[in-house]
């Protein structure tokens, strides 16, 4: 087991770094107020995962193989968990004070456990394990394994595989619905959103999307009982409603959507993209509809927000050639 904890000095409450400038908001209802450095490479992050109990925003710095754990309260890095390979996803659990990453470079799945901030488990997950969700009455974990095309099914009791459930194509992103207790993940190259039963970890239905391409991020609001999916190759974000099982609407997004936040009491969704542009949009019970668009940095296409205080926090691989948290609030 190989493992880091340490403190890193990051910035302090209004440290904004040079480059701050390049957010230009456009029409939305944002400004920036922060730019926090982060420690490591100028390389790629990917997904982030936080626990509003302690505070701490989990991100995974893929191009140094380790997952930054920043402290919202404090505005600062507060430890680096090494040796996640190619880390892509993350997902804290905050009920089992546990953070799963993702180690797409060995094709393994890490737990970590919260309090100290050490790996605790390795578990085989698939060929290219990349989004997770976990089913909490099942008590299982649910990797997207994308090229190879399967969905990975963990016991996070046992820290082990249990299952691999076909896909039939390559796997996007998953989410759980706390409504239905079931699994959805986008199947990207059939075009298809794929639903799973937790219980018998048998697919219960595979529904057509028109209007997809590249159907990789999702997001599940279950008090709407919509599934929001971002389409990476055609720039459009699908509202999908989970009792037709029936696209309703679609719009424009900016370029290469990616990962999806929502922030419940302002009923705000953000979709961030590779090409910098974050795409807003407000949820009206089960009627969604544009706020805009605006460029919030380079390759900002990972969000993740917190619904006490209604920040968003942008990880950002190279800002005048260094990586920072870009921390955004709405105006």
């Amino acid at each position: 087991m190989v493992f880091a904890f340490a403190v890193v000095a990051g910035g302090g409450a209004g440290c904004v770094a040079h480059g701050a400038d390049d957010a230009e908001v456009g029409n939305l209802p944002l400004k920036h107020i922060e730019d926090v450095p982060l420690p490591g490479r100028a390389s790629r992050f990917d997904y982030e995962s936080y626990d509003p109990g302690r505070h701490l925003l989990f991100i995974a710095h893929l191009g140094d193989s380790e997952v930054v754990v920043f402290d919202t309260l404090a505005s600062r890095v507060v430890a680096r968990v090494a040796g996640v390979s190619a880390v892509h996803g993350v997902l804290a659990v905050p009920e089992l004070s546990r953070v799963y990453a993702s180690a797409t470079g060995t094709n393994e799945i890490v737990a970590i456990d919260e309090r100290t901030l050490k790996i605790t488990a390795r578990v085989p997950g698939g060929v290219y394990p990349d989004g997770m969700a976990y089913a909490s009455d099942a008590r299982r974990l649910y990797v997207s394994d994308e090229t190879g095309e399967t969905e990975t099914v963990i016991d996070v009791p046992g820290n082990r595989r249990i299952a691999t459930i076909p896909l039939d194509g390559e796997a996007g992103n998953s989410q759980y619905d706390p409504v239905s207790r079931h699994i959805f993940v986008n199947v990207q190259t059939r075009r298809q959103l794929v639903e799973i039963d937790p219980a018998t970890n048998v697919i219960v239905s595979r529904t057509d999307l028109p209007g997809a391409k590249g159907n990789h991020g999702l997001l599940i609001l279950p008090d709407s009982r919509l599934a929001l999916i971002a389409c990476e190759d055609n720039y459009r974000l699908l509202v999908f409603d989970t009792r037709s099982m029936n696209v309703v609407s679609a719009f424009d997004t900016g370029g290469d959507p990616d990962v999806l936040a929502f922030d419940p009491a302002l009923r705000t969704v953000y979709v961030a993209g590779e090409s910098g542009v974050v795409s807003m949009f407000s949820v009206d019970a089960s009627h969604v509809s544009k706020i805009g668009d605006g460029h919030v940095g380079p390759n900002a296409h990972v969000v993740a927000v917190d619904a006490a205080t209604h920040r968003s926090y942008f990880p950002l691989k190279d800002v005048d050639g260094h990586p920072v948290l870009r921390i955004m609030t709405p105006r």
